[in-house]
């Protein structure tokens, strides 16, 4: 192993970026070309087909049998002149990951050959196996039968010789087993509310969108050290290493110039993710050590989520083929930062208006405050469904440490907002003014003015206001963006729903001669009544959200102890935060707006507590192997090269100056007789506790048992290995070293 390991290192040196060949064309003239967007439905259906498609894609109108048929027959003459033989259904099952099965286009023609045929019912709907993907239970073995339905708003795409065509996946009796299903019926629900309630300011808006705009961190290692570490292999981060001398203490990383086979890397990613319609927009080196982030331009949610799902997949395959291995995990290596995805959302009417940003009149101020306080409100009364949305086994381990926010939703403000609503709390006025950005002169004469938001940024905030939008930082690096997307659309259509009946209450309560009687400036009664009747409800939701408006130190210890006051959700145990999804709250919730019925929060929160064990049962195996076939071993070999070296000093120098001269070596021999004399007992305790957990048959159980007993026992067995990876010899050390994996060559 110890030859393995200088080998991969010293190949990592060796490496020189590939040469990537860019396109001729700029990247506006190859954007979208192995996407079947409105262009290319344009150039291959009937005028007639085009304008019903459009219909359903913008409206919601029904997909009439034939029209499916036509745009089947468009959409495989493009895929055939792009050499594309197959097709597949696309989903995202609840995995974190995506799902396909390959068809030919062939068929037999009765005559002793092929021919090829792509029809509307095989555009429209697919049958997965649906007992082989996580379902929580509403399927069995023997029940296998399960559905996936063309999602039309996500536009069908190519990738390598396969047509792609992103679906919902349902079970055979009805309930979604995927991401897809409920996020679109999230987004019908926030639309519906948020529209009823712009209605208040803006009448002729039709439809309100939610828009995403993810910002997608990762890691590179060398391919070759990868395959020398098993628990990056197998988990995805590492179970064992001691921290690098230096790592990101100097700060040096963060913007720094990119390698030259990271660039090589980045360049031949944007150039496939462009033409698959995704927005590259930003690249940069991230805090740590080959961390990187790409981000791209905002879109439609259920399109901004494909995208993720689909970039995750290309980054994977793109990297192997510069000699580069992906890490998607929250936390692949201790000690520094971890990665997220940073969602930045917010909603927009079909009249183009940012509903989360200031106006210029008093009118778009009132909005604006509706729709910031209605989302606080939101966030505060699903407080630990929120936080439920965005935890997994892996996201523990980032939250709360090293620029990532904590395990406990809040949001930031900023000054400028936070006077505003402490100001309408307390005050009868109807003022109603926001700055924008206001201008900052530099005493250089060469540098331009620049141009302040009205927001400070607060890097400890997992829900902080940027402006005109909410970034959502705790959403972890390997999630499925519609997870947090689902529980946070569904909390503000609640909140919207649940504010405009209280208004319309407080108008009808109003008396006639009151509604009837102008204003001493001569604005119309109606107008005066509405706008005080909404000004009313939203002061009491300003103070009905107050607590989960923080802007200080999300790090501190003060700010735990104050949000325990503020009854703030501060549980710590993955497992049970995942029982917010069950809460009399959430269920009511998500069952009245028509997203996931009992029976599917059930079955969800079944696979998230399976997948949790899964996950730790995994790395306590790899890190019980690790310790006993490649740390112990090579630990004792060490130990037994300093016997023999303290042996031969004594024949030489004789025993009593001989114990002088190895008393280093002695101290060293000790050391690691105590350590991995104390991690073959941990590993002992770490296999018993895991055969306690597994016989645990309640799935929520087994994983608080192996939250509580499982995983601080890894933590105690790193502890040993990584003080023995500091005395024992370098060149026998079997493992590549942080110092090796975080620094690309």
């Amino acid at each position: 192993m110890a030859n393995l390991r200088f080998q991969v290192v010293g190949e990592a040196f060796k490496k020189k970026p590939l040469e990537v060949k860019a396109p001729a064309e700029r990247p506006c003239e190859y954007f979208g070309k192995k996407v079947f967007n409105r262009e290319k439905m344009y150039k291959y259906l009937p005028k007639g087909i085009y304008a019903k498609m459009i219909d359903v894609i913008d409206n919601g109108a029904p997909l009439e049998s034939q029209v499916a048929d036509a745009v089947a027959a468009g959409m495989q003459q493009w895929a055939r002149e792009n050499g594309v033989t197959h097709y597949t259904h696309w989903f995202q099952p609840l995995t974190e990951g995506t799902a396909e099965k390959h068809d030919s286009f062939i068929e037999l023609d009765g005559n002793g050959g092929l021919i090829e045929e792509f029809s509307g019912k095989l555009l429209v709907q697919q049958e997965p196996d649906a007992s082989s993907f996580p379902s929580g239970g509403i399927r069995s073995t023997f029940e296998a039968r399960g559905y996936s339905a063309w999602d039309p708003t996500s536009p069908v795409f190519i990738v390598d010789d396969t047509l792609c065509v992103p679906t919902i996946f349902i079970s055979y009796s009805g309930e979604a087993l995927d991401y897809k299903a409920p996020l679109l019926r999230s987004l019908h629900a926030v639309d519906v509310a948020a529209t009823q309630v712009c209605k208040y300011f803006y009448p002729d808006v039709k439809k309100v969108v939610s828009n995403l705009g993810w910002e997608q961190e990762y890691f590179l290692v060398d391919e070759g050290l990868y395959s020398a570490r098993p628990d990056l292999l197998l988990t995805g981060r590492t179970l064992l290493g001691h921290d690098s001398a230096k790592n990101q203490q100097m700060d040096d990383h963060y913007f720094g110039t990119i390698p030259d086979r990271v660039q090589a890397f980045m360049k031949d990613l944007e150039i496939q993710a462009l033409e698959l319609g995704i927005t590259c927009k930003t690249r940069h080196n991230e805090v740590a050590p080959n961390q990187f982030e790409l981000a791209p331009i905002f879109e439609d949610t259920n399109l901004a989520v494909d995208h993720n799902m689909l970039l995750m997949s290309l980054m994977k395959k793109v990297a192997r083929k510069h000699g580069f291995r992906v890490l998607l995990h929250e936390k692949p290596f201790a000690g520094i930062n971890g990665s997220g995805k940073h969602n930045n959302w917010s909603l927009a009417t079909d009249t183009g208006i940012r509903l989360h940003a200031p106006g210029k009149g008093t009118e778009d101020n009132l909005r604006f405050v509706v729709f910031i306080v209605e989302t606080l409100l939101g966030l505060y009364r699903h407080n630990g469904l929120i936080k439920a949305s965005i935890m997994s086994a892996s996201n523990a381990h980032r939250l709360g440490a090293n620029e990532a926010p904590p395990a406990i939703i809040s949001s930031f403000l900023g000054k400028q907002v936070s006077e505003l609503l402490d100001h309408i709390e307390k005050s009868d006025s109807d003022m109603l003014k926001m700055q924008g950005k206001h201008g900052m002169k530099m005493d250089i004469p060469q540098i331009p003015e620049i141009m302040i938001d009205n927001t400070d940024r607060n890097r400890t905030s997992p829900f902080a206001f940027t402006g005109n939008r909410f970034e959502f930082r705790a959403v972890g690096s390997e999630a499925n963006c519609a997870s947090a997307m689902i529980a946070l659309n569904c909390a503000v259509a609640e909140a919207l729903s649940d504010f405009k009946k209280r208004v319309d209450a407080r108008i009808q309560a109003i008396s006639s001669d009151e509604m009837f009687a102008p204003a001493a400036d001569g604005t119309p009664a109606a107008h005066t009544a509405r706008f005080h009747a909404i000004l009313d409800v939203v002061r009491e939701d300003i103070k009905a959200c107050k607590p989960v408006r923080f802007d200080g130190n999300g790090y501190s210890d003060e700010w735990v102890a104050e949000a325990q006051k503020r009854g703030l959700d501060t549980e710590k145990s993955c497992p049970v935060i995942f029982d917010r999804f069950l809460d009399k709250a959430s269920v009511d919730m998500f069952s009245s707006l028509g997203v996931l019925t009992h029976k599917e929060l059930l079955a969800r929160n079944e696979v998230k507590w399976e997948t949790y064990t899964k996950k730790i049962q995994i790395e306590a195996r790899v890190i019980g192997d690790l310790s006993m076939n490649h740390i112990i071993p090579v630990a004792t070999r060490y130990q037994s090269q300093l016997l023999e070296n303290v042996k031969n000093m004594q024949d030489v120098f004789g025993s009593e100056k001989a114990s002088g001269l190895s008393e280093r070596n002695m101290k060293i021999i000790e050391e690691i007789a105590e350590r991995t004399s104390k991690i073959e007992t941990l590993v002992e305790e770490l296999i018993d506790s895991r055969k306690k957990a597994n016989v645990i048959e309640d799935a929520r159980q087994k994983a608080i048992a192996y939250h509580d007993s499982v995983l601080p026992k890894m933590d105690l067995i790193r502890y040993q290995a990584d003080k023995l990876e500091l005395i024992v010899d370098d060149a026998l050390w079997p493992l590549p070293k942080y110092r090796e994996l975080l620094f690309i060559r």
